[in-house]
């Protein structure tokens, strides 16, 4: 063997016919809640760590979230190449839940912020009710699909950004959805690739 023979590239995964790879949408979701939620944190309070633009950290974390959003629903679309009837029905249904979900959320922070005159508390809304709707939408979606890591992904993100709101402080909430939100959807990149190969695996024997 030639010792300086390049190593043979591993080959690319399969992923099963019907099933979903989020791996690009969960990745995606990790860059957009560390480093959106992450130079807000550091940008925030009364005292930043680094003085940036306002409207930079909510830029950033809306790149992010869109192109998470996008990956997310191209890959439920691919999915359902061969897909039974019921089982595309459910996937548009989950789509309409999605822009359902965040509309509900503009309503209600918009009125909520109506009534209570307190700075800082639609940006705290937004950002924790974000993660809160992203959450349960993640269970709608792992409970049709019956993917066990998505809905427990849900369930982390749903607790995750309601508890946010406990640290009572803009500063905070940023902090605890960089790390604890940022860190769920890195774990969950990880492990979407290991189901998907195990997945594999035994599609092939």
């Amino acid at each position: 063997m030639n010792p300086h023979s390049t190593p043979a590239p591993a080959p690319a995964l399969a992923v099963p016919a019907g099933e979903v790879d989020s791996r690009a949408a969960y990745l995606s979701f990790t860059l957009a809640y560390v480093i959106g939620h992450g130079t807000a944190a550091l940008s925030k309070g009364a005292d930043p760590l680094v003085s940036l633009p306002a409207w930079l950290p909510i830029a950033l974390f809306v790149a992010g979230l869109v192109s998470a959003l996008v990956l997310g629903v191209h890959a439920g679309i691919r999915s359902q190449q061969g897909a039974s009837e019921s089982r595309k029905q459910a996937e548009k249904l989950l789509g309409i839940a999605w822009c359902t979900a965040f509309t509900a959320l503009f309503l209600a922070i918009t009125g909520l912020t109506r009534t209570i005159d307190q700075p800082g508390l639609q940006d705290m809304l937004w950002a924790a009710g974000s993660v809160l709707i992203v959450g349960l939408m993640n269970i709608a979606e792992g409970t049709a699909r019956h993917i066990n890591l998505h809905y427990v992904l849900g369930s982390w993100l749903a607790l995750v950004g309601a508890a946010s709101l406990f640290t009572t402080d803009i500063l905070g909430v940023y902090t605890v959805l960089a790390v604890a939100g940022g860190g769920g959807y890195a774990v969950a990149t990880v492990l979407e690739h290991r189901r998907l190969a195990a997945l594999s695996t035994a599609a092939a024997h």
